[in-house]
């Protein structure tokens, strides 16, 4: 029987801020595939609060050296940069009903249009209502103050937010 191929999954998004959520979809990726490349993508409708290179730079600090764990940005279409990896599948985080139903139709046109399978994994109870728009939204109305906010995000990033928004407190 011959050498199997490593099975290489994309879990591609924003990830600005990052949060529990999304780490937690990544430790889960890391449990079914040989590797996990996190893709730091630019969303066009979305006004990102961090640079890609400041996310890229926040998960590996977050991931730590796990070698089964690659961080990158990339612009441009997911299912390219799926193809341009070699990977097998794309991994989607789903949190509700709506992420569900807008994910479908994606993963429906990355299987036509770039024979690119997705993988859904859901939420767990604690992680399936954090969003990282949301968690903007609270930081920029002055929100991080709370000490609730390492709740949905880890301290190291509270911490870079508060630098970023110009809260030193």
């Amino acid at each position: 029987m011959g050498v199997r191929e490593p099975k290489i999954a994309i879990f591609a998004g924003t990830f600005d801020p990052p949060t529990y959520g999304h780490l937690n979809i990544i430790e889960r990726s890391r449990r079914l595939f040989d590797q996990t490349i996190v893709a730091v993508g630019v969303n066009p409708e979305k006004e990102p609060l961090f640079s890609p290179d400041e996310r890229v730079e926040i998960l590996q600090e977050l991931v730590g050296d796990a070698a089964d764990v690659k961080i990158e940005s990339y612009s441009g279409l997911t299912m390219d940069f799926v193809n341009q990896r070699g990977a097998d599948v794309i991994v989607k985080g789903i949190r509700d009903s709506d992420d569900l139903r807008n994910e479908l139709r994606q993963a429906n046109v990355n299987m036509i249009a770039g024979d690119v399978e997705t993988v859904f994994l859901f939420t767990t109870d604690q992680t399936a209502l954090i969003s990282s728009t949301l968690i903007r939204q609270i930081a920029e109305m002055g929100g991080l103050d709370s000490g609730k906010m390492t709740r949905l995000i880890p301290p190291s990033v509270v911490q870079r937010m508060k630098v970023k928004l110009g809260d030193h407190s």
